[in-house]
């Protein structure tokens, strides 16, 4: 399928260079308007009960969560209609989501706090910084983040795997593994 008869949508997520002057850009600047709104409202809110946070967060996702979602926020993204919750998942406050990529959070993940999860990043050569590329992320099942861990485009965290606080995550990191560091190394073996 040819790229013009694509949505900018599918080919973000298919991993197309999009330019902010692409003619289509302006749908993905209404999205991120729509995800700066509503988790303002979300950072606002007074919170009594998850319910609430789970209900502005499926508004934010374009998706329903489940009910068994835990969220605490504050909670930041640039977009919003990539992100994918499992069941049973736990986010910390003050994490950061730049979903533009798509990030998935299977069953049972870990978020610890200030974690940021980036799917999108610039080219390097000066002429076409302004040009993004965007990766996903995805958080297999029983996959944990310590406080502070930075995530970059196009990582899968594996089932069980550990990732030490203030890791920053530039490659796949395998099942029933701890890694830690900067840039984050196997440190040990589940």
């Amino acid at each position: 399928m040819e790229s013009h008869s694509r949505t900018i949508f599918e080919r973000e997520l298919a991993g197309e260079v999009i330019a902010f002057d692409d003619p289509d850009y302006p749908q993905i600047y209404a999205i991120i308007r729509k995800a700066i709104r509503i988790t303002s409202e979300l950072n606002a809110m007074r919170v009594d009960d998850n319910a609430q946070v789970n209900q502005v967060l499926s508004e934010l996702t374009n998706h329903p969560v489940d009910d068994s979602l835990f969220l605490i926020p504050p909670f930041y993204t640039d977009f919003g209609h990539n992100i994918r919750f499992g069941k049973h998942v736990f986010v910390n406050h003050a994490c950061t989501f730049m979903d533009r990529g798509g990030i998935t959070l299977e069953d049972n993940v870990l978020i610890g706090p200030k974690v940021n999860l980036i799917t999108t990043n610039h080219l390097t050569e000066p002429g076409q910084r302004r040009s993004t590329v965007s990766l996903p992320i995805v958080l297999k099942q029983g996959a944990w983040l310590g406080a502070n861990v930075t995530v970059m485009p196009g990582v899968t965290i594996g089932e069980n795997a550990i990732v030490g606080a203030g890791a920053v995550v530039t490659k796949d990191v395998a099942a029933n593994t701890i890694v830690a560091g900067v840039p984050a190394r196997v440190v040990k073996h589940l």
